[in-house]
C-alpha cells in the first residue's frame, strides 16, 4: 500500500514518524468565494489541495505530508458577487501563525505555503517572511500559476495565464471532477469590460470593478479536461521541483538576533 500523505488520513504515530524523517509540511491556503455562475465556490481550496497531492506524490524522494486546506483568505474584493467569506489580514496571518506553531509542536521544521486565489499572494508573501524570523525555520510560499508559468501559458489558448473561473480553472474542474462544473452555464460566463487598473501601481479593486457582471476573469468556454489534465501534470510537477529544492529548505539566516547587525561573530 502506497503511503498517503495527507495528513488528515494519517494516525498520531504516523505524523510523529514523519516529523522524525524532517518531512515537509504543506499547506494548501486558498480561498472560499464567488467562482462565476459555473463553478463552485470552494474551487481554489480544492484545487490547491489537488496539486498539493499531487506533487508529494511525484516527490515521493522526499518526506512531504500536506495539511488539509485553508479554505478561506482574503477575498473580500468578490463580496459583490455573493457566496464569498474573508478573512482580513490580521487574522489571515494570525491563523498561519498558529498552524506554524502546531507543526513546530508536533516536530516538524519546515513549511511550504502553497497558495491557490490571487488574493493571497500579497499577504502570504508578509506572513512568510515574518515567520521566518519569529520561529526561525524556513517558511516559503508560492502560487500555483507561478511553478509553471510557461508551460501554462503554452497548454492555454485564449488567456495567457491563470486568471478567475477562466479557461484554466475551468479546465482543471473538467479534468478532477466534471460534475461540479454547471455546463449549461459556462458559454455565458465570461465577463465584459472591467477596469484592470494600471500593473505598475497597487491599489484595492474590487471585483464588480474588475469582472462585471458574472464576476470571472478569462475564458471559461475554450476550458477541455485534456487541458485540465496537462496543466495539472505541469502544475504538480514545479511544486514537486520546488519540494526537492535543498536550497529553500536551509535554515534562514537570524537576522534579527541580537548583535547578528555587528556581523557574523
Amino acid at each position: 500500500m502506497t503511503e498517503d500523505v495527507r495528513w488528515e488520513r494519517l494516525t498520531a504515530p504516523e505524523i510523529n514518524a514523519l516529523a522524525a524523517r524532517n518531512a515537509l509540511v504543506v499547506l494548501p491556503v486558498a480561498s472560499l468565494e464567488q467562482h462565476g455562475p459555473h463553478l463552485p465556490v470552494w474551487t481554489d481550496s480544492a484545487l490547491g489541495h489537488a496539486m498539493a497531492v499531487r506533487a508529494a506524490e511525484i516527490a515521493r524522494d522526499v518526506p512531504v505530508v500536506v495539511l488539509p486546506p485553508m479554505w478561506t483568505g482574503l477575498s473580500e474584493h468578490h463580496f459583490p458577487f455573493g457566496g464569498t467569506i474573508s478573512l482580513d489580514y490580521a487574522t489571515f496571518a494570525g491563523v498561519l501563525r498558529c498552524v506554524a506553531r502546531s507543526i513546530i509542536a508536533c516536530g516538524f521544521r519546515r513549511l511550504f505555503l502553497v497558495n491557490s486565489h490571487g488574493g493571497n499572494i500579497e499577504p502570504l508573501a508578509v506572513a512568510s517572511r515574518e515567520m521566518a524570523h519569529e520561529f526561525g525555520i524556513p517558511v516559503a510560499t508560492t502560487s500555483l500559476p507561478r511553478v509553471a508559468a510557461q508551460e501554462i501559458a503554452e497548454i492555454l489558448e485564449t488567456q495567457p495565464g491563470v486568471q478567475h473561473a477562466c479557461e484554466a480553472e475551468t479546465a482543471l474542474w473538467l479534468h478532477l471532477d466534471a460534475a461540479q462544473v454547471r455546463q449549461d452555464k459556462v458559454a455565458g460566463a465570461a465577463s465584459q469590460g472591467g477596469n484592470l487598473g494600471n500593473p505598475l501601481v497597487t491599489r484595492f479593486w474590487s471585483f464588480e470593478e474588475r469582472a462585471p457582471v458574472t464576476g470571472v476573469r478569462g475564458n471559461p468556454p475554450a476550458a477541455t479536461a485534456e487541458k485540465g489534465a496537462r496543466l495539472a501534470a505541469v502544475i504538480a510537477a514545479g511544486l514537486a521541483r520546488a519540494m526537492r529544492d535543498e536550497v529553500l529548505w536551509t535554515t534562514p539566516d537570524p537576522v534579527w538576533a541580537p548583535g547578528r547587525a555587528q556581523g557574523q561573530r
